[in-house]
């Protein structure tokens, strides 16, 4: 996709758009500035929709805690126009962080959906509790048990029965990206399979 940016051409290459983005001449879009390189026809910049920077960058635009620095993004994983997750941390004890990214009636992630056309935002609480942000990033699923091993940075997480599904997610993307976010392999087992265990 060619942008044009006024004095500068802008480009998005396929790998760095959202398989469920398509634009029309015309359109005028948000994207995330990845380089800018002179050529014999000026600057060109190179521009993505899919990187996990994009994702925080709207955020900043929509919520005034994140640019006040009340609010820290720590970590973003993207699959990009199919699901999201980020993770938010206070520096103000009196500000709920995942409150504050959400906003009234939702309003403010839903900025963030909209822009993305769709894609699916978990905003998850970080702690530096690295069981609770194992069980956290693994939103919307209830955890019941997490069990870490150090040695080789592996977590087991026991859910209920009827939570399994949800917590692997469609493909196991739900897993795949709360592996991502926290940098723990982690195996997911319902209550049944842990006692047979």
């Amino acid at each position: 996709v060619l942008i044009d940016l006024g004095r500068a051409e802008g480009v998005i290459p396929p790998s760095e758009q959202a398989h469920n983005e398509w634009f029309r001449h015309g359109d005028r879009i948000k994207a995330y500035v990845m380089e800018v390189k002179n050529s014999a026809r000026g600057p060109q910049v190179a521009l993505s929709r899919a990187q996990p920077g994009f994702l925080m960058r709207l955020f900043e635009l929509e919520v005034p805690e994140i640019r006040q620095g009340i609010i820290q993004v720590k970590a973003v994983v993207r699959e990009a126009g199919l699901r999201s997750k980020i993770a938010v941390k206070s520096l103000d004890s009196s500000v709920d962080p995942v409150g504050a990214c959400v906003g009234p009636k939702g309003s403010r992630v839903q900025a963030v959906v909209d822009e993305l056309r769709g894609e699916k935002i978990d905003v998850i609480p970080w702690s530096d509790d690295s069981i609770l942000f194992v069980a956290n990033s693994l939103q919307p699923a209830r955890v019941s048990r997490v069990t870490l091993y150090e040695s080789d940075r592996s977590a087991v997480v026991v859910v209920p029965d009827h939570q399994l599904s949800l917590a692997i997610g469609k493909e196991g993307q739900n897993a795949r990206l709360a592996a991502r976010l926290t940098g723990w392999t982690i195996d997911i087992k319902s209550e049944t399979q842990a006692r047979e265990m």
